[in-house]
């Protein structure tokens, strides 16, 4: 249950507004005095809203509101007063209220007052978090992590981000391994500068040495350019290797020598290069299991495994369900255009009681598919069909949800199989100086593949085709009549 602070010096209305926010299924706390508010609000960061009256003896509205912008206290106000000036509703509006009503106010006014300001405190919350993502100084305080399960992996991170120790952050798929990585890198003496991220399941095996330490021009076919790596993308900052253990075992030994010494070797390069990063791994599978098969090295798995962080799954951090359900509704309402006010009791308890084994970023598709869905002001379990249907088995919700890949059951990080790994072996490409037995083609038949090449890139323009194979245009004409070609040529002209 959502809880707001009441603020009033007037015994009476204070009980009245308490008892409006009480029915509408809001947990309301009362102060009766400004200083008494900046108390609470600094003891409980959780408050949803603040119904803050402008008139009081100790310290007024203006004072509280201004005593909150000097220490970063983000709770949404909504004023109400019995002075209805124009001047004083602009000077609460610039003070950062959300809102302005004059006593008496009807109860209805009071409850969606209170919703939109949530709402809006949800949505700036999100872009705060987005903006702190991008600037590279995301924390903890941007981050939904209140359950006390997360209370260690916070101290944690708080205690990594203090040094460049390796750190591996181990957890189901779809629980923020990334976040946690961007809060340790946002918490350090690294805050702002590069954050780079690989997802190492997702590279081709035969590239991804390239991907992680660039190559140089003429290295292999098509590199026509020098390419820096994602290592020296990283150079002073953070390099956040996702899904580590799906890198093949060849490019294990590199990456263990770039964690050891600080040097990569580009692919075609001739010497060694240094490299200043932190790196930070994750992987949705104990390593140590893939180091016992011997799908991962050992010694590469000691030295990412120096500092391990495990990252608990959303059915054990309900705690934070109501919060994160919230954050969602505000950004993907905004962003469809809808006027969704909230969840429903009866919805939101629907997902708790759901095993979620896809975790958050399940959680975000499903409350993403329900704005979509929903007509109304509040989600409702009807705008969760999915999720109906794998909690409940009813034939009649099965049929009604889209044929989308769910998992049955949570599979937990120890008990993970390994996947499959598929050898990628490219198609042999014929040599073009062979001949179809495999023997040392013949001069001729060499030059003659060449002109028709030649002929074919420049669109049959022979001045350019001369000019091109370094060649006189009469030895040229006289090349294609020995060939056979100029008969070919008139052919396709008439």
């Amino acid at each position: 249950m959502t809880r707001i602070l009441v603020v009033d010096d007037d015994p009476v209305q204070l009980r009245l507004t308490a008892e409006v926010a009480n029915k509408a299924g809001f947990k309301p706390l009362t102060a009766t005095g400004g200083e008494q508010a900046l108390t609470i609000l600094r003891e409980d960061r959780n408050i949803g809203a603040m119904i803050l009256d402008l008139v009081m003896p100790d310290l007024d509205g203006m004072g509280v509101m201004d005593a909150m912008r000097r220490e970063g206290l983000t709770t949404p106000v909504i004023i109400q007063t019995g002075n209805a000036s124009l001047e004083t509703v602009i000077s609460a509006m610039r003070n950062g209220a959300a809102d302005y009503f004059v006593k008496p106010v009807a109860p209805e006014r009071l409850v969606i007052s209170l919703r939109n300001a949530m709402k809006l405190d949800a949505l700036e919350a999100t872009i705060r978090a987005e903006r702190a993502r991008k600037s590279g100084n995301f924390s903890a305080t941007d981050m939904i992590a209140e359950a006390p399960s997360m209370a260690r992996v916070i101290s944690l991170c708080a205690k990594a981000a203090k040094s460049t120790i390796p750190v591996l952050i181990e957890g189901e798929t779809g629980v923020g391994k990334e976040l946690i990585a961007r809060i340790i890198q946002g918490s350090g003496d690294r805050a702002g500068k590069p954050f780079v991220t690989v997802n190492c399941g997702a590279i081709p095996p035969n590239l991804v040495e390239s991907v992680l330490f660039g190559h140089k021009k003429g290295a292999f076919t098509g590199a026509i350019a020098d390419q820096p790596g994602k290592f020296s993308e990283a150079h002073n900052g953070t390099l956040f290797l996702d899904e580590v253990g799906e890198l093949p075992l060849e490019t294990q030994v590199k990456l263990l020598r770039a964690l050891q010494e600080g040097e990569i070797e580009p692919v075609g390069a001739t010497r060694t290069e240094r490299v200043n990063v932190r790196v930070i791994s994750a992987t949705n599978r104990r390593l140590l299991n893939l180091a016992k098969s011997g799908e991962f090295r050992e010694d590469l798995y000691y030295r990412l495994n120096v500092f391990p962080i495990y990252t608990p799954p959303l059915r054990e951090r309900m705690e934070d369900m109501p919060a994160m359900v919230s954050m969602f509704i505000a950004r993907f309402a905004a962003e469809a255009g809808k006027r969704i006010l909230g969840i429903s009791p009866a919805a939101l308890e629907l997902l708790r009681n759901y095993d979620w084994p896809g975790n958050v970023r399940q959680l975000e598709n499903a409350v993403y598919r329900a704005v979509i869905l929903s007509d109304g002001a509040f989600l409702e379990s009807v705008d969760f069909p999915q999720i109906i249907a794998q909690a409940s088995g009813r034939e009649l919700a099965i049929k009604a949800i889209e044929a989308a890949p769910v998992a049955a059951a949570p599979t937990h990080i120890d008990t993970a199989t390994a996947r499959q790994r598929v050898d990628f072996t490219p198609p042999a490409a014929p040599d073009r100086f062979l001949d179809p037995t495999g023997e040392i083609a013949a001069l001729a038949e060499i030059e003659r593949a060449a002109i028709v090449f030649a002929i074919a890139h420049h669109g049959g323009r022979m001045s350019r085709v001369a000019r091109a194979l370094k060649i006189g245009r009469s030895t040229l004409y006289r090349k294609l009549h020995e060939y056979g070609l100029a008969e070919e040529l008139l052919s396709d002209a008439a």
